[in-house]
Parts: C-alpha cells; sequence; structure tokens
C-alpha cells in the first residue's frame, strides 16, 4: 500500500521439490509474509511467484477448530477437499496414525497437550495432499522436550512422504537441525542475505556439536545484518 515500506524487497528464492528449507530473521523481516504469499493469502505488489502444486499451511497455534474432535478437525479437512464420506474415515485413522495419535481420535483439543494439538494441526495439514507445507514457527510454544520429539516425527513424515517444507522459525538450532538449507533475510525490507546449505548427516540432534557449530556461525551471520540494518537506520 502507498505510504507503507515493502515487507520483502528482491527476494530470489527457489525451492527444490522434496527439500527442506528454513527460513530465520529479525522480527519483522518479513518471513511470514512470505509464506502467506507462497501460500496464496496475499498477493506480491511487483515480481513473480510460482508454486507448483497444493500449499498447507502451519502456525505457532494448532487453530484448532475447538468444537470438533481430533478426528473431526481432520474430517473437516477432507471433506473440504471433496474426499467422499465414505472414504474419509479410513483416511482419517490412517492420518492420525502417520502422527501417532490413534487412541486420540475422539479427544476434543482442550483434552490434548499442546504437543499432540500440534500432530492434529499436521495431520489436518496433510489431509489437504499438500506439496508444499508452509509452517511459521510451529513448535515455538512447546517445550524442549517436546518439540524435539515433533522434531523426529516431522523428520520422518517428510521423508516417507516426500513433499517440500518451508520452515520459518527464530531458533538458529532448529533450523540447522531440520533443514537442508538455512536462508537468512535481512531486516525489513526482507532480502536473502545468505544461503548456507546444510552438510550434515541425518538424523540429527539439536545439541550435537556439528549442529551446534554452524548454528553459531549462522547467528554471527544474523548478527551482522541486524547491526548493518541498525547503522543504515542510524
Amino acid at each position: 500500500m502507498d505510504g507503507h515500506p515493502a515487507a520483502l524487497d528482491g527476494i530470489d528464492l527457489r525451492v527444490e521439490a522434496g527439500s527442506f528449507v528454513c527460513l530465520v530473521g529479525a522480527s519483522g523481516c518479513g518471513k511470514s509474509t512470505l509464506l502467506n504469499l507462497i501460500a496464496g493469502l496475499d498477493t506480491p505488489s511487483a515480481g513473480r511467484l510460482d508454486v507448483q502444486g497444493r500449499t498447507a499451511l502451519m502456525f505457532q497455534e494448532a487453530a484448532l477448530f475447538p468444537w470438533l474432535t481430533a478426528a473431526g478437525n481432520i474430517d473437516l479437512a477432507l471433506r473440504l477437499r471433496g474426499v467422499p464420506r465414505r472414504e474419509r474415515p479410513e483416511r482419517v485413522d490412517a492420518l492420525l496414525r502417520s502422527v501417532r495419535l490413534e487412541g486420540f481420535a475422539r479427544k476434543r483439543p482442550h483434552e490434548l497437550s499442546g504437543g499432540m494439538r500440534q500432530r492434529v494441526a499436521l495431520a489436518r495439514a496433510f489431509a489437504q495432499d499438500a506439496d508444499v507445507l508452509l509452517m511459521d514457527e510451529p513448535f515455538g510454544a512447546l517445550d524442549a522436550m517436546t518439540r524435539d520429539i515433533l522434531h523426529d516425527e516431522l523428520e520422518r513424515l517428510w521423508q516417507d512422504r516426500s513433499f517440500s517444507v518451508v520452515f520459518v522459525t527464530h531458533n538458529v538450532r532448529e533450523a540447522v537441525r531440520l533443514g537442508d538449507q538455512v536462508v537468512v533475510l535481512t531486516s525489513r525490507p526482507g532480502r536473502v542475505a545468505h544461503r548456507i546449505e546444510v552438510d550434515i548427516d541425518r538424523p540429527r540432534r539439536i545439541e550435537s556439536p556439528d549442529v551446534s557449530t554452524l548454528a553459531a556461525s549462522i547467528t554471527e551471520r544474523l548478527r551482522q545484518e541486524v547491526r548493518r540494518h541498525a547503522d543504515d537506520r542510524a
């Protein structure tokens, strides 16, 4: 809009099919805006955006419908996709099994832990048959142990299903733990400052020396970008 600075400027980013790309940057650098553009929730004011396949978006909050059960939330996504009623129960069961929530189908969101709610949200995203999963700090509100478990679950599902992931996080170690590539964005307006390939064998642990060393290097690059932005505005 006129009179408002752009959230993003000159972004040049390609996400290969089946890859796991993590975006890091200072608050307000446009990470969430970029996800909204990819998801089709916003329209770019300039430039070109091409998305191959169906997208699904996951937020920090699970955003489940509180009056529906875990199964009901997933069933709704299938129904909105046009999946016939007779096929949906079996698919719901399979999706709950995929996120290891068999036995919790009839539980409502308030009866589930935060990690379980995020698993339901993940199953709901898979119900949309997405080729690209967009994740906006989905584990940011969880404790370290639950987050570590969900890292393992997400990695397992990603490797089994071969979809692409674009994952926004403020946690650089999390980005290195999960990503094939970590993209560092500049402060607002967001531009691609660095692309770092994560050449660490999987499975990875967030506390491993290799992850810690690369995360420290990326964090220093991020600090430099924040300082440069502050100097430019001084």
